[in-house]
């Protein structure tokens, strides 16, 4: 019953709310996604399906966050407490984004410093976002602070070992670490 209210809760969408019609589109996509990464799992062999589970968990938590951030649109297209919402899917995801890069090249050789050092620098990059953002301080100097711990995380993936992990292990690791770091260097900025 509480699920049923919940979707009954969320206002109908005006036909020129293009704004609530790119998160409901969003959402369908992450879900369909997070569908097929868990409907798919057992087709993979077994060194890349905790991969797969990391990507399905990645593409649901932003479901429902995208859900809830459509919710908080109000009628007059102001974005409520959408802030909040994008940092608590972002302190779930990101780090996770981490952890796919190192199940990805720990076949060819990724160490669990590689995956601290990637999660301390997103936890640093999204804490010291989120205090700029929401003013609880000098929103440049967070957001420097933010920005350093960003460059640093790509770095890493295209000029530092990581790189030259998925150089080394090539074919397919390669061309997967590559369209990651596209996710992270357009996705993240």
């Amino acid at each position: 019953e509480t699920l049923n209210n919940m979707l009954l809760a969320v206002p109908k969408m005006a036909t020129d709310d293009y704004v609530g019609f790119t998160f409901f589109v969003g959402c369908m996509a992450l879900m369909a996604a997070s569908a097929f990464f868990f409907l798919s799992m057992s087709s993979f062999d077994k060194k890349w399906r905790t991969s797969i589970l990391v990507s399905g968990l990645i593409t649901f938590i932003a479901a429902v966050h995208y859900y809830y951030m459509r919710g908080e649109l109000g009628p007059d297209g102001s974005a409520g407490d959408i802030t909040s919402i994008r940092y608590i899917d972002w302190i779930l995801t990101v780090p996770l984004m981490c952890v796919e890069f190192y199940l990805l090249l720990k076949v060819a050789g990724a160490t669990t410093k590689h995956l601290r050092d990637l999660i301390v620098l997103s936890l640093v990059m999204l804490i010291t976002g989120y205090v700029g953002e929401a003013g609880m301080g000098n929103a440049a100097l967070w957001g420097l602070f933010s920005g350093l711990a960003y460059f640093a995380i790509v770095y890493m993936i295209k000029y530092g070992d990581l790189s030259k992990l998925a150089k080394s292990a090539g074919g397919s690791v390669e061309k997967a670490h590559n369209t990651l770091f596209w996710f992270v260097l357009v996705g993240w900025a």
